[in-house]
């Protein structure tokens, strides 16, 4: 039970994340270090950041309320991806103190993640 809830914050807090960039994303850009140039800019910032943060989002809930460790498979290769392109950030463009909190956030997430499906196991 305490997985359940866990993930279910955790998707709760995605999902948050999707609708502020399909809402408001000039509000959230500066919090991204993103600058949105003209209005292809806002388009890419209503689109890709809510495709990726309610898409994951929604299938940690999925696997939350279900309890399918199935369904925590695309937020874990969600979550995967973003931290290995940070990575790689790193390598090429040097180290910043602000690249470590969103490293580090991603990587709760994903043990948490990766714990709840071991304990969910495939689907209960």
């Amino acid at each position: 039970m305490v997985f359940r809830i866990v993930v279910g914050a955790v998707a709760l807090f995605n999902i948050a994340i999707g609708l502020g960039f399909l809402f408001d994303p000039a509000g959230l850009a500066g919090q991204f270090f993103l600058i949105p140039d003209g209005a292809q800019g806002m388009a890419t910032l209503r689109a890709d950041f809510p495709g990726f943060f309610i898409t994951g989002g929604t299938f940690a809930l999925i696997g939350a309320v279900q309890k399918d460790g199935r369904a925590l498979l695309v937020p874990m290769l969600l979550l995967a991806i973003a931290i290995t392109g940070r990575t790689v950030s790193l390598v090429a463009d040097g180290t910043q103190a602000t690249a470590f909190p969103p490293m580090v956030a991603e990587a709760v997430m994903i043990i948490v993640l990766a714990l709840a499906r071991r304990s969910f196991g495939g689907r209960a």
